[in-house]
């Protein structure tokens, strides 16, 4: 099949409804022709772009940063470059978030560890949490 209604888009990439179409919106994904019944008909390369868009923003990249890709993806005669810069770029955010939810992790084991049950008022987790002060700082 080349052609495509927007629900059977949806089902193919694992991309919702509205999604689809604040990606046309926004211009990341072209706006598709219509039929006779203006029903949205996609091609096999608005599938494909939508695709892209879609794992894109599972990896995180920010929407600025896939309208530059998508850009790129658009020259494919261009060195890859300053695509092989942005996944990097995009490796060291992972890694950043990553070395903070380890932290964040930590400090909640503490937390729970230096519970010794009892009454709310002498929680030392409620403690941990009204002075303000954690390990991840």
């Amino acid at each position: 099949m080349s052609e495509f209604t927007i629900g059977q888009l949806a089902k193919e990439t694992g991309c919702k409804v509205p999604t689809i179409r604040y990606f046309e919106k926004i211009g990341m994904l072209p706006e598709p022709a219509r039929s006779a019944g203006n029903t949205r008909i996609y091609t096999a390369a608005a599938m494909a772009r939508l695709t892209f868009i879609c794992h894109c923003r599972e990896l995180g990249f920010p929407q600025k940063v896939v309208r530059e890709l998508l850009g790129l993806v658009d020259h494919p005669d261009q060195s890859c470059e300053t695509v092989t810069k942005i996944a990097a770029t995009q490796l060291d955010h992972v890694n950043q978030r990553i070395s903070h939810l380890a932290a964040l992790k930590v400090e909640l084991e503490r937390m729970i560890s230096s519970c010794n049950g009892g009454r709310v008022a002498q929680c030392r987790i409620v403690e941990s949490l009204a002075d303000g002060t954690h390990a991840t700082s």
